[in-house]
């Protein structure tokens, strides 16, 4: 199945949940996770079930002063 993670199309395989595409792009913490603008807990990632064209943003925490 064919989505965007941060905008970059990517493909996974049908069954996939938001573990796979954070395995896809190496992803390392800290992050939080939306699909399509919503937020996953991480308790949800192994379970939470990708669609077609789902848009997958991960952010990271920006620090600053």
């Amino acid at each position: 199945m064919n989505l965007r993670i941060n905008d970059t199309p990517c493909t996974l395989p049908p069954d996939a949940k938001v573990a796979d595409a954070l395995a896809l792009i190496d992803a390392k913490p800290p992050f939080a996770v939306a699909v399509n603008r919503q937020f996953v807990p991480r308790s949800n990632y192994a379970s939470h079930a990708l669609q077609a064209d789902d848009r997958i943003e991960v952010i990271r925490p920006v620090t600053g002063g």
